[in-house]
């Protein structure tokens, strides 16, 4: 093992990422084996795990610690880290979510971390778009591409994120008419898609009206119980983009709804 002064510091979100999807994979894990793995102190580990503790993530064990998924119909996980999980999993779907645009199409981009993914595989195709989001974060994105139309959304930035909510971008999806919107989601229950907040449930809902077509990207761990807020039925989606890490029974209940499923392949992205 590596001594200390050897190890590449690791930001606190990526680590809390680290953790908690070693936890979800095996449902417990002791201090020094997640040490071991991180290549992090245990000291370290036991704060983060203390943080992540405090945050509704897991329980505490002793030496350890155990996977809780958060039950709480309005808990929001912490912007940072939210984009860190399941991340060679959205990166796989927004890879296939790029290929579904079409030069010269106008496409609705939300602020989740898996379109983001999207976003950034569709720059690489450099093909021109249209793009309206109500992300700062994928408005900057956008803007590095010299072939795109970028379009931000007003209303007020959400604390913590720079995801924006509220009018006036509310009433401004109400009067575009785009091609695709790519869009994630908090929860999947069974035909159910679900947000914690109201506000971001309200917006994704009129995304959805505002696009011909609409794309799920959502990974596997999302296929959970629901969030406080319905934003739509899936029947509102044309397609649902997933990872290879979804079960058999949410794979063939998806495809029991007659919308279009595409499995990305993790190992292979």
């Amino acid at each position: 093992m590596e001594s200390p002064s050897k190890r590449v510091e690791i930001m606190p979100a990526k680590r809390w990422a680290m953790i908690l999807d070693r936890l979800r994979r095996d449902g417990a894990a002791s201090i020094l084996e997640l040490a071991e793995e991180i290549g992090a102190s245990a000291s370290t580990i036991r704060r983060d795990l203390e943080h992540l503790t405090e945050g509704g993530y897991l329980e505490r064990t002793h030496g350890g610690a155990l996977f809780v998924p958060p039950l709480q119909a309005t808990f929001e996980r912490d912007a940072s880290l939210n984009a860190q999980l399941q991340n060679p999993q959205k990166r796989a779907i927004g890879a296939i979510a790029a290929l579904r645009l079409a030069p010269r199409e106008s496409v609705i981009f939300d602020s989740s971390s898996t379109v983001i993914e999207a976003v950034r595989a569709a720059a690489d195709r450099q093909i021109p778009l249209t793009t309206v989001t109500n992300s700062l974060e994928i408005a900057t994105v956008c803007a590095g591409c010299p072939s795109w139309r970028v379009i931000v959304l007003g209303g007020t930035v959400r604390q913590g994120s720079q995801m924006m909510v509220g009018e006036p971008g509310s009433d401004f999806l109400k009067t575009i008419h785009a091609d695709v919107c790519l869009i994630g989601t908090y929860a999947v229950t069974g035909r159910i898609l679900s947000d914690a907040s109201l506000e971001v449930a309200s917006l994704k809902r009129a995304m959805i009206e505002s696009a011909r077509r609409t794309i799920l990207l959502v990974d596997s761990s999302k296929f959970q119980a629901p969030a406080f807020c319905t934003f739509c039925d899936i029947s509102a989606i044309s397609e649902v983009i997933t990872d290879d890490g979804i079960s058999a029974e949410h794979l063939a209940m998806m495809r029991s709804f007659n919308v279009k499923v595409t499995v990305a392949n993790v190992g292979t992205s």
